[in-house]
């Protein structure tokens, strides 16, 4: 489906927006240049197992996209790859256009930076925009046009497995606040798959489900009190959702976070760098421990640290 234009696009109640701008101008921390000995690479070993996102690293940037195709979109990686697949296979889908349906898939990251792929997959269904994840020798993503997710196998070719997410809104409904029709987020952290969305009932706040990979049964919902229009993206750490304040501000902020084993939420102001100013994309990939995001043409990675 075709990405709004952005300067067409509805303005959502400025008014959280603004407050969050104004928090993220606020948050000159330091922290960032006590770790910055991480912020090239991963983590070291005493960093695995799991915690709270305390800090996010600078941007590295991986490839670029070479037409207007590529100026939304998203990259992943495998955190539990299937044979014949490993984590080095990159995946990328450009999501500019009316109908999206090539999965460029390369042999390791480094292909993708040259831009040429060893395979393009052409999806059954056409998808819509920048939700999608990679996980388990599938890949997870929403029709266009539809409220369902699906599983499409990347060894087989084929979809494995559809569901409707029950009430979620689509196309336009519930977007992050740079549009996108990014009402349907998918997701992987360290315990597994989720969807990110929300309903009428809702009243335009996050709510997520951990979601069966295989059946795409729904094992498990929580509804936040943080409005999806208002923050620009957000992924899943550890069972815990984070939010991010500006999809365009160079000085964003990771804002809120959502710990679905307690169920509440609080306000965080993490630095969070958009170097090109326009955040499409972010997922969390948990066997890399770093971010992927995909920000106006340019694939990027960014290093965390958990507490």
């Amino acid at each position: 489906s075709r990405c709004p234009d952005p300067a067409a696009a509805p303005r959502w109640e400025p008014q959280p927006l603004s407050y969050q701008e104004l928090q993220s101008e606020r948050s000159e921390v330091p922290v960032a240049r006590l770790l910055d000995e991480t912020a090239l690479g991963r983590p070291a070993k005493e960093d695995s197992g799991c915690g709270q996102l305390v800090w996010v690293g600078e941007p590295v940037v991986f490839g670029r996209a070479d037409s207007i195709a590529g100026k939304y979109g998203v990259w992943m990686k495998d955190p539990e790859p299937v044979a014949p697949f490993t984590r080095d296979n990159t995946w990328r889908v450009d999501t500019v256009g009316t109908e999206v349906r090539q999965l460029f898939q390369y042999e390791e990251a480094e292909q993708l930076a040259r831009g040429y792929p060893a395979k393009v997959h052409i999806l059954p269904r056409p998808l819509e925009s920048t939700g999608a994840v990679i996980y388990r020798g599938g890949l997870f993503f929403q029709p266009r046009h539809s409220r369902s997710v699906a599983r499409y196998d990347l060894r087989g070719e084929t979809i494995t497995a559809e569901r409707e997410i029950p009430g979620a809104g689509y196309h336009g409904q519930y977007p992050y606040s740079w549009g996108g029709y990014t009402d349907i987020d998918l997701a992987v952290d360290e315990t597994g798959l989720w969807v990110i969305y929300s309903t009428e009932k809702a009243r335009g706040a996050i709510v997520l489900s951990k979601l069966d990979p295989e059946t795409l049964e729904i094992r498990r919902t929580w509804e936040t009190n943080i409005r999806k229009r208002g923050v620009a993206n957000s992924f899943l750490i550890c069972g815990t959702l984070y939010t991010v304040s500006s999809y365009s501000a160079p000085n964003a902020t990771i804002n809120f976070a959502y710990d679905t084993a307690t169920g509440s939420s609080r306000a965080l102001s993490i630095p969070f760098e958009n170097r090109f100013r326009y955040l499409s994309m972010l997922d969390y990939n948990p066997a890399e421990r770093q971010l992927f995001a995909w920000d106006s043409f340019n694939m990027v990675t960014y290093p965390v640290r958990l507490s």
